[in-house]
């Protein structure tokens, strides 16, 4: 019975979190554009920040309740199943390209945040606060890096542009309000999630690390395999690959920090050749299909499915590891 309470308030807390969000994101553009900020300004943080909210909040509200290990473990399984699961079933669909600031600037950020997170875990097997703020300044640089070249430009990433545009418009006062009840619902929403987590560990007694790069993983990754789809359906397959990368690097360079920062964590010898193995086996499995010899330049049909069968391996030895 109690099994069962925790899975129902982990799955209401996802769908929660998702919806407030949206909520959350979507008053905060509204309430930016109203006071004069700058479009450039607005996507390249309230949006592509905001989008990531769901997994920050959740990551805060594990370490603080003493459960890092379920940010972490959803933030690996995050980025696990963004490449292997959504852009696998997308290209399986609709061969996905890769844009060119994709190719430019995203991908090469992604890997190189990968390769850091990589070098400060093996240091020492440890995610403590320096490494924290080492990977928040990576992201600061970065994305100040990216809003000095799209100013240049004059043009946003054509994904966080796609975003801002399904933006509805609403008066500043419905927009505080939504602003106001989508920070109070995410917030119950994360402590839902994380509580329905803890328990189902366990109940099941299985490790947190586990259900973070299961369920929670999964459940976050869920919007953002409809999104992808439906993008791919309605002939915008090209902001496919963006959106999954930015996802990527906010998990490793947002979310990851937060439990290195409030809750300093030791990762087993498994946690990190298998776990995080994965990760930066699929990070550069995408990086080859980008970059490599002959390479189209697309995620093909073929290499969705090789991505696909990634995923399903990864996720089946995961399971049978955990309950032997």
């Amino acid at each position: 019975m109690w099994l069962f309470l925790a899975f129902v308030v982990l799955l209401l807390g996802l769908v929660l979190l998702v919806w407030s969000a949206d909520k959350f994101v979507q008053s905060a553009v509204v309430i930016a554009k109203q006071i004069g900020v700058s479009k450039l300004l607005i996507g390249l943080t309230v949006v592509s920040v905001g989008t990531s909210a769901p997994e920050i909040l959740v990551s805060v509200i594990a370490a603080l309740q003493g459960a890092p290990d379920i940010a972490i473990g959803n933030a690996i399984g995050s980025n696990i199943a963004n490449i292997g699961l959504v852009l696998g079933v997308t290209a399986m669909l609709v061969p996905l390209p890769f844009a060119m600031s994709v190719l430019k600037f995203e991908m090469p950020w992604l890997l190189c945040a990968t390769l850091l997170v990589a070098v400060l875990l093996l240091y020492d097997f440890q995610l403590t606060p320096i490494d924290g703020l080492i990977l928040l300044a990576v992201l600061f640089f970065g994305m100040h890096y990216m809003f000095r070249t799209s100013k240049r430009r004059n043009e946003l990433p054509q994904g966080i542009s796609d975003d801002l545009e399904h933006i509805e418009d609403m008066s500043r006062l419905k927009a505080i309000a939504w602003l106001i009840l989508g920070m109070v619902l995410l917030l119950l929403a994360a402590r839902m999630v994380v509580w329905g987590a803890i328990h189902i560990a366990q109940w099941l007694g299985v490790p947190n690390m586990v259900i973070g790069l299961t369920v929670v993983a999964l459940g976050t990754s869920l919007p953002e395999l409809a999104a992808t789809v439906a993008a791919a359906i309605k002939n915008h397959a090209e902001i496919a690959i963006g959106n999954v990368v930015g996802s990527n690097i906010l998990n490793i360079l947002a979310v990851l920090p937060v439990p290195a920062i409030l809750h300093p964590y030791t990762l087993s010898t498994i946690e990190i050749w298998r776990d995080f193995g994965a990760m930066f086996a699929f990070t550069v499995l995408l990086a080859l299909f980008a970059y490599g010899i002959k390479s189209q330049k697309v995620v093909t049909r073929f290499e969705g499915l090789v991505l696909l069968l990634g995923y399903i391996g990864y996720t089946t030895l995961l399971v049978v590891q955990t309950v032997h």
